[in-house]
């Protein structure tokens, strides 16, 4: 199967909202993935707080799976405060939010595809700092995450309770 990976827009967001759900609902370990609602994904990408992306199969035109970039700014959930980044940095914070691909799409490398094409528009978009979450026991998203250059730099309670590496990478 060949993907090509588009840029989402406002009019995607239900889509994508749907695609979350339906990969949460299909988890065994829940606690790996603390999935955005529907209003969050829709607010992120109809209010430009955030990038949204979508792994669309070429031939027969169905979307595989998303990728939605949060863009916090100097909100109080800037991951970039859990790590101690200076005041002014926080506006150069991104997070690499949520990924979810469908079962029968799955082994095709689109978390990696959609990672990639999220780092290349927030580096020309001037994002120095990429962070992400992920359960330390989730393995594939994980080393998916190292394999693209992030490092662990902190491991603590999060989103209510949930424990999480926060992971880094650097664009500069």
């Amino acid at each position: 199967m060949e993907f090509n990976i588009e840029r989402a827009s406002g009019e995607d967001a239900e889509m994508m909202a749907d695609i979350i759900e339906k990969v949460w609902d299909d988890i065994d370990n829940k606690h790996w993935f603390v999935a955005d609602d529907s209003e969050y994904t829709i607010r992120i990408l109809k209010e430009g707080n955030g990038l949204g992306y979508k792994a669309v199969e070429k031939d027969s035109g169905a979307v595989a799976g998303i990728f939605i970039v949060a863009l916090p700014g100097m909100k109080e959930e800037n991951l970039g405060r859990d790590i101690g980044l200076a005041q002014e940095e926080l506006k150069k914070v991104a997070h690499m939010e949520s990924v979810a691909i469908l079962p029968s799409y799955r082994g095709n490398g689109l978390q990696y595809s959609m990672m990639q094409r999220g780092e290349a528009d927030l580096k020309k978009m001037g994002y120095k700092y990429l962070m992400c979450t992920v359960h330390p026991e989730n393995y594939y998203s994980r080393n998916n995450v190292i394999k693209q250059g992030y490092e662990v730099v902190l491991t603590k309670e999060k989103y209510g309770g949930y424990i999480r590496d926060i992971l880094l990478k650097k664009l500069f």
